[in-house]
């Protein structure tokens, strides 16, 4: 697996980099930003989320993940998709901005229509980042994209930091989001070393739109899935109940979903050269499983149970709100870069018609839960998402055991790490209960489980394994 192993270090090193630094920019500046604003503020802007994430996803259409998997891509394949993506942020733009006014007061909050018709810009300036950032993909170059996110960051941060402390209230938000995807673009497109040619083909646009319908279909059922929540919340509940739930989901999402993202990004790629050779692809999968788990299931759990003093820490009393939702949303996060293996397995197969069948069937058996849900309050919806992420990996799981024989028994491991985890963060758990000041619960509770779970781990094969990706992603000069 010598190949395997160095692709993987050098995209894990680089991709974990950007993705990283990024998020640990855009926390840092969150925090103070969140000081200077209120709930209210940000639950204005998580009104917004679903119109956003579902025109995203149309505008995107599968095509980013269709030109990394085409193996005899073609420079007329990279420009019908481009075209294809810029004419469809346009379109989506158009839609949203003649609908803000019934968006608007669809949640009896006027500021909404100038704020949808400015924020939903960014769909046309992310659509011409695509495929310069599918192409950086298929080379493994995730350098080029973490330096452009990195940046990107730190200069829409620091502006949406400058304007909420100079009292713009939520358009600190919108505009902080505008920048960030203008920096972003501005600086991926020269980086990327590609420019699309004046060429269209249909046939191109047929053969990757089989694949890219599927992935759209199916990417559209969980983007209206994880966000809906959002919508219900800000028209039956307060804008407060919505930003501290918002709150919440994102924090506990950032270690898990960037974790995942990291692993996402850098083995879809190198699963995909290996699509032809099942054997050696199911080899490379239970390792990234074992190797994921162990590293994300203390991560979600550690931070489960400082979750109180982390937030005083942090965001002050009046974020206390977001407390139980963050514990619940850890639970959920835990076990996705498992899901996202699983999806990721069946991208490289080539099976979009299995995931978007999967995914109506996931969605279909979650529905009831979460019409009985609604009339509970926010922290019901919460539990769904539970809910929803077991029924995922069981049903994938079984198919991919179907359809490619994966291994069962080798699954206990995620219930070792599970173990360790939770045995690891007892005392942290034990000092919450104690009236102590947050500094010195967090500080103590934290070292204590990171000691006790290297501990447990330190003959562990994974680990060790961990510890010499580390130190050799350090040491790792391309």
């Amino acid at each position: 697996m010598g190949s395997i192993k160095e692709q993987s270090l050098f995209g894990f090193k680089w991709n974990a980099i950007g993705q990283f630094s990024t998020q640990a920019i855009r926390f840092v500046l969150g925090i103070v930003i969140a000081r200077l604003l209120s709930p209210d503020d940000y639950g204005v802007i998580g009104m917004l989320a679903i119109f956003m994430a579902v025109a995203q996803a149309f505008v995107d259409s599968g095509f980013g993940n269709a030109l990394v998997r085409k193996i005899d891509r073609t420079e007329v394949d990279c420009s019908t998709v481009f075209y294809f993506n810029l004419v469809a942020a346009f379109l989506l733009y158009g839609i949203l901005f003649f609908s803000a006014p019934a968006i608007a007061s669809f949640y009896n909050t006027p500021i909404l229509t100038d704020i949808i018709r400015v924020l939903s810009f960014t769909l046309v300036i992310n659509s011409l980042s695509i495929v310069p950032r599918a192409l950086r993909t298929v080379a493994v170059d995730f350098k080029t994209l973490a330096f452009a996110a990195t940046i990107s960051a730190i200069v829409s941060g620091l502006i949406g930091l400058f304007l909420a402390y100079s009292g713009w209230g939520v358009w600190a938000l919108v505009w902080q989001s505008v920048i960030n995807s203008c920096v972003n673009v501005a600086i991926i497109w020269p980086l990327s070393r590609w420019m699309p040619k004046c060429s269209y083909s249909w046939q191109s646009f047929r053969t990757m739109f089989s694949y890219g319908s599927k992935l759209l279909a199916s990417g559209l059922l969980h983007t209206v899935y994880r966000h809906v929540s959002s919508l219900i919340i800000g028209k039956y509940y307060s804008p407060a109940d919505l930003g501290n739930y918002d709150k919440g989901n994102n924090i506990a999402s950032l270690p898990s979903l960037r974790l995942s993202d990291v692993f996402h990004n850098v083995t879809f790629p190198i699963l995909s050269n290996l699509q032809t050779d099942d054997k050696r692809l199911i080899q490379v999968y239970h390792k990234y499983m074992a190797v994921t788990s162990m590293v994300i299931f203390f991560i979600m759990t550690l931070l489960a149970v400082v979750a109180e003093p982390l937030i005083m820490l942090l965001l002050t009393e009046k974020w206390l709100g977001a407390v139980p939702f963050l514990q619940v949303f850890c639970i959920a996060y835990m076990f996705d870069s498992i899901c996202r293996l699983n999806n990721n397995m069946l991208f490289v197969k080539g099976w979009s018609d299995m995931f978007l069948k999967l995914e109506i069937i996931k969605k279909v058996a979650v529905t009831p839960f979460y019409i009985l849900a609604i009339p509970k309050g926010p922290m019901a919806i919460c539990y769904v998402a539970v809910l929803h992420t077991f029924i995922d990996i069981s049903l994938s799981t079984f198919y991919l055991r179907k359809m490619l024989g994966i291994e069962l028994h080798k699954f206990s491991i995620l219930l070792k790490y599970l173990c360790l985890s939770i045995v690891a963060c007892v005392p942290a758990f034990l000092l919450g209960l104690l009236c102590l000041s947050p500094w010195i619960s967090l500080s103590i509770g934290v070292s204590l489980a990171l000691v006790i779970y290297i501990g447990c781990l330190y003959k562990d094969e994974n680990m060790k394994e961990c510890i010499q990706i580390l130190l050799g992603a350090l040491k790792w000069k391309k």
